[in-house]
């Protein structure tokens, strides 16, 4: 099945299989392939056609939205992705829409939540007036690690800007019951996305951007497994952290 959406992107911005091809580096039989037989392209490739041509890349490809079965010792492993950009916007959201007890958000900024879902902050209301205690960490913009985390990610002041931008996204939950909002000025290993018994992990890796790394996603399965190892992280940071003011 030819790939319609790909060949309108390639005919908006006038760009012939050839050109394409010597911009990604593949041969334009490849990208003829693309288009016309609905082939999807290795990750890396398909990521560099869709900045290329100014698309999202699970737009042109949605088949990369898929995560790997898990194939692991451990029983809290449910699925891993390549990276965070697999990952739909409406996994998080449905993971935090199931919370009954609690939720745990540690990041640096991760404003892509707000970007992709503008109901964020209502979710969260919503179940903290079902009784559901809500724990927001953002990263302090002014603290040395998250000025070392952009040098790292050749992001420079943007991944300041991004926790600032973060903390006013969250700024209008300061104050509502059930709901702390602080920021951290920590070493961030890793992001935690926590709906009670389950995880979605998104790991570090240097000079990575987030969104480039893996993510697993863990279910609790008893004492003492991977999901407490992140759950003990979380709450080692909180103790850290700053409540947020509203201004």
């Amino acid at each position: 099945m030819a790939n319609e959406r790909l060949r309108a992107a390639m005919a908006a911005g006038g760009w012939t299989y050839n050109a394409l091809a010597d911009k990604v580096e593949v041969d334009p039989k490849s990208v003829e392939r693309w288009v016309n037989l609905g082939r999807t392209p290795r990750r890396a490739t398909a990521m560099s056609a869709a900045e290329t041509l100014g698309e999202d890349v699970h737009a042109l490809w949605p088949s990369l939205r898929q995560a790997r079965p898990a194939r692991a010792v451990s029983p809290e492993l449910v699925a891993l992705y390549d990276q965070r950009a697999d990952i739909p916007v409406s996994t998080f959201v449905d993971m935090l829409t199931q919370a009954r007890e609690q939720i745990d958000v540690l990041v640096y900024a991760a404003v892509f939540l707000h970007e992709a879902y503008p109901r964020l902050n209502e979710l969260l209301k919503e179940r903290a007036a079902e009784g559901c205690a809500v724990r927001i960490a953002v990263g302090d913009a002014d603290s040395t690690n998250v000025q070392q985390r952009g040098d790292e990610e050749k992001f420079g002041h943007g991944i300041q800007s991004r926790c600032r931008l973060a903390l006013m996204h969250y700024r209008p939950l300061i104050g509502v019951s059930g709901i702390e909002v602080r920021t951290h000025a920590t070493t961030l290993y890793n992001s935690i996305y926590r709906a009670d018994d389950q995880a979605l992990v998104n790991a570090h890796v240097w000079g990575v951007n987030a969104y480039k790394a893996p993510v697993w996603h863990l279910r609790r399965n008893g004492e003492g497994g991977m999901f407490d190892t992140y759950a003990d992280s979380f709450d080692a940071v909180w103790a850290t952290a700053t409540p947020a003011r509203e201004k």
